[in-house]
């Protein structure tokens, strides 16, 4: 049973789950494709030198693709579960959809960037909002540069295979976990639980004397890893568990 105290602080991991339950699409068919390339093809810095239209066209689809898109109950329940703890929350999310903060989530780490964001691949231009879907034969350019007299590519503000997580993005869970000690509870959303970091995480809870729990559509391998597991929608299952 689903049980704060005033000491706990509860650290949140998400996955694809939630967000397919808004209709956010995978873009890769059964054969882990997309329109025939590779992943690693659109998702990489290699393939981003290789070609970068292609890789625009990738990114470009998936923004217009959010148009519509919006949170669900699970993200609210989120947004609830922080109003109430405060500073005892975070969420790492491993989504770069944005839905967390349009939900109005705050303590949120974007493990993997967000999608509606382009950064310069030469200057030192901070990170800025962009939703343009460009057209299949635009790589867009950074602005700064050519004011300068220079040519530079932008990118989307997404980890890539093969990059580094953002700064600062493992440090500030590895600290808030550390903090928490055996008042740590560990909630994976969406995630099966197998892979790194929701795989980490629930056995680092266990060495601190925390608690865990999954909530997923599908019981993981390592289900016995969580002490606690609700398998489900989290758009249904999330508002259950904090009620």
């Amino acid at each position: 049973m689903w049980n704060l105290t005033a000491q706990s602080h509860v650290l949140v991991l998400t996955g694809a789950g939630i967000s397919a339950e808004s209709g956010v699409p995978t873009f890769r068919d059964a054969g882990g494709l997309w329109e025939g390339h590779d992943v690693t093809d659109v998702a990489s810095p290699e393939g981003f030198a290789a070609d970068p239209l292609l890789v625009w066209s990738f990114y470009s689809e998936r923004r217009a693709a959010l148009a519509g898109i919006a949170p669900n109950a699970g993200h609210f329940a989120l947004v609830e579960l922080e109003k109430q703890l405060g500073d005892r929350f975070l969420l790492a999310t491993q989504n770069i959809d944005g839905l967390h903060l349009a939900a109005g989530s705050q303590r949120v780490v974007e493990m993997h960037g967000a999608l509606m964001r382009s950064r310069c691949t030469r200057c030192d231009r901070a990170p800025f909002e962009d939703t343009t879907a460009y057209r299949k034969n635009v790589a867009p350019l950074c602005g700064k540069c050519r004011a300068a007299g220079k040519d530079a590519l932008l990118r989307p503000d997404v980890t890539w295979f093969g990059e580094a997580l953002p700064p600062g993005a493992l440090d500030r869970i590895e600290a808030f976990a550390t903090n928490a000690g055996e008042h740590l509870v560990f909630l994976a959303v969406g995630t099966s639980g197998m892979v790194n970091p929701a795989a980490g995480l629930v056995d680092a809870t266990k060495r601190l004397g925390g608690t865990s729990w999954l909530v997923n559509l599908e019981a993981p391998v390592n289900a016995s890893h969580f002490d606690h597991v609700v398998l489900g929608p989290s758009a249904r299952e999330l508002p259950a568990l904090f009620a």
